[in-house]
């Protein structure tokens, strides 16, 4: 593992997602789920989101529609906090899911949309 770039990932991850939620993966690994979390920490958010070329509004916007699509409802929920951390407004993320209907299916984009109105409902 490259600590400079898990450290890096660290810090994205905790800024887009929150030090609750990463608190809590890290928590809920045990020794079992270690090597997994530190992979997504390093490569993910230090190797992927760390890289220049994308604001991390994009990022978060494009996590959103393959998320959705792959139909991973806990992970959506995480990627929808971070959107609007990153200064995602609910109608940007609306037309994501729009588009994913479009492209994804109607089951994928109205799971999202259940998903966009639970986490909207607690902000």
């Amino acid at each position: 593992m490259d600590d400079k770039t898990y450290q890096e990932g660290l810090r994205i991850r905790r800024e887009v997602v929150g030090d609750e939620y990463v608190d809590a993966a890290l928590a809920k690994a045990g020794d079992l789920g270690a090597p997994l979390q530190d992979l997504v920490t390093e490569y993910c958010w230090g190797a992927v989101w760390g890289r220049p070329g994308l604001e991390r509004r994009t990022r978060s916007l494009i996590n959103i529609a393959m998320i959705s699509a792959l139909n991973r409802p806990n992970e959506l929920r995480a990627h929808i906090r971070g959107a609007v951390r990153n200064g995602c407004s609910h109608e940007e993320i609306r037309e994501v899911l729009v588009q994913v209907a479009a492209y994804c299916g109607f089951p994928a984009a109205l799971d999202g949309f259940k998903i966009a109105q639970e986490v909207f409902g607690q902000r």
